[in-house]
């Protein structure tokens, strides 16, 4: 399993533009078989920073399903949206894997 990190540099002015983006993404993504961890934006500290998350299974799945995306019509209205209201300055996109498992319990103190 890896993790697919997506940074957003997004305009300022845009972050409801950009909310209604990752609501669209939380339907698309996961109908489309990923384990998507969500989408985040700026709450303190930088107001151009943002992310999205998702789990998957290797390279190989993540090239299928954005053959996928590709085809599904809300995915590329989605697409379209964020093309048409200029959402992002730059995108960045990383794969990793994590490798602190197994965790601990977490311990309330």
């Amino acid at each position: 399993m890896i993790t697919c990190f997506i940074r957003y540099e997004i305009d300022p002015f845009k972050k409801d533009a950009f909310a209604e983006y990752a609501r669209a993404w939380g339907q698309v993504i996961p109908r489309n078989g990923v384990d998507l961890i969500g989408y985040f934006a700026p709450h303190e500290g930088s107001a151009t920073t943002a992310y999205g998350v998702y789990n998957i299974e290797s390279l190989a799945a993540y090239e299928a399903y954005r053959a996928r995306l590709a085809a599904d019509p809300l995915g590329q209205a989605n697409f379209d949206f964020a093309r048409r209201e200029r959402l992002f300055v730059r995108e960045d996109r990383v794969f990793l894997k994590n490798v602190s498992l197994p965790h601990g319990p977490k311990v309330t103190p």
